[in-house]
């Protein structure tokens, strides 16, 4: 049975004034959507400003990162938190703002597109920098995006859709031409497809780029310490540098929240990611201490294995196990799963249960999308049986080595022990964990993802056959067909409705069996503003200052 789950007084996402969907029009700009929330339905708190505030040139600042990012590529990284450093060193072509809204950064406007949706152009800032003097300009775009579609490993290819050709019509000037209309990629450019990278550095070190990243942005790259720390300062060249105010950001890796919470109370350091609702209590008590909160367009899952043999983006493989072959053994995991209890109990409730990648904040949101499979342990089992599966049916879970994950992995384990299934918990250091992931090294996996403001964003990736995220090798036509036809239509309701269909699909296979959407919880200390955390869950630092915390 699926049921929806029931309203919750905050939602997973509550933006300002909107979210903007990533449809294209066919002709003219980019077509806007909104989401209408009523202040009184959130909590969200995105922003700290400078507004009032006495601003203290220089210093600097130390965020607490609670796991290491990987690669500092753009064209082949895929963690959060090399977000979170790039945001500072990499400015994109466009980007998410406070509302949730799509808006322009190193292109000057939205796209226009052809009457036939298959040619986008859009204009670029003029007289700006790369961090190493390299002139700014169209044909730079052209070779990262050509970068990002032709490197053997680039976790980007797929999420640009079915691109023909990029051209520099001028010098300030792009044009993307396609094989069919593709909706989200204005979306997909305010990600890391739309990070520029510097092609005189590029060209010097090819592959290695990720050791010594080149592009536009508020700081440039400085070192990094593996496993420590990476520092980053301010970039002289930068076209705005006079609203940067820290000489450098040092991004300081500490992966237990205990431990990133007590460093922010000492003021070792002022900002810390991904708060543990364990820890809120305590800081939203101290005085010297603000948080930054706002839902997220993410989600936290479970991914089962069924034919990542070779590594993600090769042919699915055969994998000889009853919860890779039968459809019913993943059916029976995700109803042994209680996720109303999981939040409850190891999030305080302060997260929201999820069974699907499609936010019901999403302008594309679908009663099918929002439907969620029914806790039934009884039932689990009984399917369990049905496959001729072993009960209890023992299987390995890898998980992070980080005390909430332990304790979320804790719970599951818990929770599925009543429908069949005996959970073993392997911990596994986080940049591990995304090599394991992506070499197909398990059986089922815990990992989350940090949400994009377009569904394409958070399914096309994963669950198209041979996709740069799609860690479980997992493959359907259907499916695929989908996907494919959403990211060509222009119209919401029947893109939603088609994204509703994939849900469907989904949880029939159950590759990916989701859990719960967390909220971002970002502390800092009173004495700087200037920061910022959106629903793309993404922290922002570039035009973060000290001030006097008795001010504003």
């Amino acid at each position: 049975m699926r049921t929806s789950l029931p309203p919750r007084p905050r939602g997973p996402l509550a933006p300002a004034a909107g979210l903007l969907t990533a449809a294209l029009v066919l002709s003219g700009c980019q077509e806007v959507q909104t989401l209408d929330v009523s202040e009184e339905e959130t909590t969200d708190v995105t922003s700290v400003t400078l507004d009032g505030r006495a601003v203290a040139e220089g210093g600097d600042l130390v965020m607490a990162l609670s796991a290491e990012p990987d690669v500092l590529d753009p064209t082949t990284s895929s963690s959060l938190y090399t977000r979170y450093v790039m945001e500072t060193m990499c400015e994109k072509l466009y980007d998410v703002d406070e509302a949730g809204e799509i808006v322009p950064m190193l292109a000057t406007e939205l796209p226009e597109v052809s009457d036939d949706g298959l040619t986008v152009t859009f204009p670029v800032m003029e007289g700006v920098q790369f961090a190493d003097g390299t002139p700014f300009d169209a044909e730079a775009v052209k070779t990262s995006i050509e970068r990002h579609l032709t490197k053997e490993d680039s976790s980007r290819r797929s999420e640009l859709g079915p691109v023909e050709e990029v051209t520099a019509l001028d010098e300030s000037t792009v044009e993307i031409t396609y094989e069919t209309p593709f909706a989200p990629l204005t979306a997909v450019l305010a990600d890391r497809a739309g990070m520029i990278m510097s092609p005189a550095e590029l060209e010097k070190t090819g592959d290695d780029f990720g050791e010594h990243p080149v592009c536009v942005g508020a700081f440039k790259f400085v070192e990094r310490v593996p496993q420590t720390s990476i520092t980053v300062e301010r970039d002289p060249l930068y076209y705005d540098a006079e609203n940067v105010h820290l000489d450098s950001i040092t991004y300081r890796i500490i992966t237990d929240a205990s431990i990133r919470a007590a460093n922010l109370r000492s003021g070792d350091v002022q900002v810390a990611d991904t708060i543990s609702t364990q820890d809120l209590a305590e800081l939203e008590d101290d005085e010297n201490v603000g948080l930054l909160e706002v839902g997220s367009l993410g989600y936290q899952a479970m991914t089962v294995n069924v034919g990542n043999t070779d590594g993600v983006g090769s042919p699915p493989g055969e994998i000889d196990t009853p919860i890779a072959q039968d459809p019913r053994v993943r059916e029976a995991l995700s109803m042994a799963v209680d996720r109303e209890q999981l939040v409850r109990s190891v999030f305080n409730d302060r997260f929201d249960p999820a069974c699907s990648p499609i936010s019901p904040a999403s302008p594309f949101t679908s009663e099918a999308s929002e439907a969620c499979p029914e806790y039934d342990p009884e039932g689990a089992k009984a399917l369990l049986e049905e496959a001729g599966a072993d009960v209890p049916y023992e299987i390995e879970i890898k998980v992070t080595n980080t005390p909430d994950t332990l304790r979320l992995a804790q719970a599951v384990q818990a929770s599925v022990a009543d429908g069949g299934f005996d959970l073993t918990i392997v911990p596994v250091e986080y940049s591990s964990l995304l090599e394991v992931q992506e070499q197909g090294d398990f059986d089922l996996l815990q990992l989350g993802w940090s949400g994009r403001v377009d569904p394409h964003g958070n399914m096309f990736n994963f669950l198209s056959t041979g996709a740069g995220n799609n860690y479980s090798g997992y493959s359907n036509p259907e499916v695929d067909d989908l996907l494919t036809q959403a990211a060509t239509v222009i119209d919401p309701a029947e893109r939603a409705d088609l994204y509703g269909q994939v849900v469907t699909k989904v949880q029939e296979d159950n590759p990916v069996i989701y859990l719960y959407r967390t909220r971002s919880l970002t502390g800092h200390a009173n004495e700087v503003a200037g920061i910022s955390t959106y629903a793309d869950g993404v922290v922002r630092l570039s035009n973060a200052a000290f001030v006097d915390p008795e001010e504003g």
